[in-house]
């Protein structure tokens, strides 16, 4: 379970050195694609595997699934770590993204996301009074 909020910096290459935390689960490697809110979604080759395999279980009957299949799978990017845990991102995800220098990466259960650090902060600023009033009908049985 990846878990965490990191501040890593995005080097001139466009690479990005993972958090120690999350070596176990991406040394083998990573698939970085487009997430929601703007943000890169960076899940390990194994679980990339099991969620590609949720979607070809959807029924590309309907125009809003094509839709999204076409822009997750059209972003995606496989990636090997070097040996300094880094990963390059691709230009296409950090024009997407809006990543510059200052990144916060999130460990998001079964995924990371790499947020430009600004709209993380805009992001959380925006959604914590929600946060708080969050109930049983968003998460049945959490509370």
């Amino acid at each position: 379970m990846l878990l965490g909020t990191f501040a890593p910096k995005l080097d001139d290459k466009g690479r990005l050195i993972l958090p120690a935390k999350f070596w176990d689960e991406f040394s083998g490697g990573v698939v970085l694609t487009r997430g929601q809110e703007r943000a890169v979604f960076l899940y390990s080759q194994r679980e990339f595997e099991n969620v590609h395999e949720q979607m070809r279980q959807a029924s590309t009957a309907s125009k809003k699934t094509r839709d999204f299949l076409r822009l997750f799978l059209s972003g995606a990017s496989q990636e090997i770590p070097d040996k300094q845990r880094r990963i390059t991102i691709p230009p296409l995800l950090r024009d997407y993204a809006g990543l510059g220098r200052d990144l916060t990466v999130i460990g998001a259960g079964s995924r990371a996301e790499i947020w430009s650090t600004p709209a993380w902060e805009a992001y959380t600023a925006a959604t914590e009074a929600a946060f708080s009033d969050t109930d049983e009908e968003v998460i049945p049985g959490l509370f």
